[in-house]
């Protein structure tokens, strides 16, 4: 290794992770997030095995402890009726399948599990209140262009990456474009203790992840903090709103989306109170995501609506991946090349099957109809086998392979 640091801007989950990922293989790195501090931002995610065998080979997992709940199965129902339309059971059945965890949890708690490991690592240093305005490759070494305090300062470093999320300003410098609104809006609020389990039990499983679908919306709940919370994320369209986590929503927006639905869902959506809106933007898998000594990876390069609920997954898979491969030394734009070639085939069938689920999810009149009896008539073995591509893929055995569309 050369005496040159790995840097990475944004100190997300894409970012914490990739810094740790590059650790472990030898390098030294730098993080620079333009946060002054690290807050607790967002809601919960669901962490699919495909993503927890990585976190547990980086010791995040046993970080993560208790905040993180092992849900018993995934629900579809009828947000109308609220009856059961399929299930798959998780739980140690699940694990034995795949081989890893299937787990939900905040994402604030991923982030400080991720953070407390980065900190415990010498081989990376965090600088926060640091932000990366540029980079040029010059005489062969990457330069990356951070200001501080209003202060400007150049970085040489083996490789940048970009961490920098949805509204990445790294895209630009390979060639990328800016993320494209989908016209829908995530609507989020969690449900604490005791209204979680008074009020919301016998509608929604309290330990398992339950998808409610609709033509107008779905709803996905799941819970947080040991069971104690209910984490609830309304999927519908919306005008475009501000950028961020942390937007108002407009409770009547969210009523009127779910007027059709059965009266305890509704009453479900009044319970949680203040609800927060974050607007889905896509950002185009096929763009460039290197270009000489930059990459970028997680919603920097590849932003997916969250109908398969595997945006942190990828985000974790782009960095074990770019870790292991430019981990042997010397070409690094041979590397690069390899990376966008393993993995575009990757995220292409990812966001395929988001746009199948959301289709499938939103579906109305005959066709809910046709997707209600095809449900019932799947085996759970058969239902487990269509994921089977996804939650089985171990991205650090994947190396130089040829890309295929698995």
């Amino acid at each position: 290794m050369t005496g040159r640091p790995i840097a990475i801007a944004g100190a997300g989950i894409a970012g914490l992770t990739a810094a740790l990922c590059f650790a472990a293989k030898g390098f030294s790195v730098a993080v620079f997030e333009r946060a002054e501090t690290l807050q607790e931002v967002g809601a919960g995610l669901q962490l699919s095995p495909n993503a927890t065998r990585i976190l547990a080979r980086l010791g995040v997992l046993e970080s993560l402890g208790e905040n993180a709940v092992r849900p018993r199965a995934i629900l579809l129902k009828d947000a109308a009726r609220l009856s059961t339309l399929a299930g798959v059971t998780l739980g140690q059945k699940a694990e034995r399948r795949w081989q890893a965890p299937y787990l939900v949890a905040h994402r604030a708690d991923l982030q400080k599990a991720l953070l407390r490991q980065v900190r415990a690592n010498p081989a990376i240093r965090l600088e926060l209140g640091t932000e990366v305005r540029d980079a040029a490759l010059r005489d062969g070494e990457t330069i990356a262009t951070v200001e501080k305090a209003g202060q400007p300062g150049e970085v040489a470093c083996d490789l940048l990456i970009g961490a920098d999320g949805v509204w990445s300003q790294l895209r630009t410098r390979v060639g990328g474009r800016q993320s494209r609104f989908t016209g829908f809006a995530a609507f989020r609020a969690i449900l604490r203790d005791a209204a979680a389990s008074d009020q919301a039990v016998g509608t929604v499983a309290p330990d398992a992840v339950t998808a409610f679908l609709a033509p107008d919306f779905h709803l996905v709940a799941y819970p947080l903090s040991g069971g104690a919370d209910l984490n609830l994320v309304l999927v519908t369209r919306s005008a475009e709103i501000g950028r961020g986590w942390a937007n108002a929503a407009d409770m009547a927006h969210l009523l009127a989306a779910t007027r059709r639905a059965a009266p305890a869902l509704s009453d479900i959506v009044r319970l949680a109170g203040a609800w927060t809106a974050w607007p889905i933007h896509e950002v185009q898998i096929g763009g460039p995501w290197t270009n000489a000594g930059l990459a970028l990876i997680g919603d920097a390069a590849h932003a997916l609506s969250p109908y398969a609920a595997q945006g942190a997954a990828m985000a974790i898979e782009d960095a074990a991946l770019l870790a292991e491969l430019t981990a042997g030394g010397g070409d690094m734009p041979g590397a690069l090349a390899t990376y966008e070639r393993l993995r575009k085939p990757r995220l292409a069938r990812v966001a395929r099957r988001g746009a199948f689920n959301r289709f499938v999810w939103h579906a109305g009149g005959p066709a809910a109809l046709a997707r209600d009896l095809a449900l019932r008539l799947k085996s759970e073995e058969s239902l487990a086998a269509d994921l089977d591509w996804l939650y089985s893929y171990d991205v650090e055995m994947i190396g130089a392979a040829p890309a295929t569309d698995t």
